[in-house]
């Protein structure tokens, strides 16, 4: 996911966290492990102009491959240089 999101954005900032572990138990079956849960913070100049959905819609066009197989939850932190992030 890491190498797709820098080649669509070359990003500024770039964080991939793999928080399946935090989902442990919230079904029955899902003990946590695995990489099915992610947070992607970006900052990009592409972002710049973008509404928040936009924003999303670009995120989850470059990682469809990966949503559409193996990747349950995708949280997106996107923002444009300049913007206050929370992190």
């Amino acid at each position: 996911m890491e190498a797709k999101l820098r080649e669509a954005f070359k990003p500024e900032r770039l964080e991939v966290v793999n928080e399946s572990h935090l989902h442990a138990g919230h079904q029955a079956h899902f003990d946590g492990t695995g990489e099915t849960h992610f947070r992607v913070r970006l900052v990009s100049d592409r972002f710049a102009g973008m509404n928040r959905v936009a924003r999303h819609r670009a995120v989850n066009e470059v990682l469809a491959e990966e949503l559409a197989a193996s990747v349950h939850a995708l949280a997106i932190e996107p923002a444009a240089p300049g913007e206050e992030t929370r992190w």
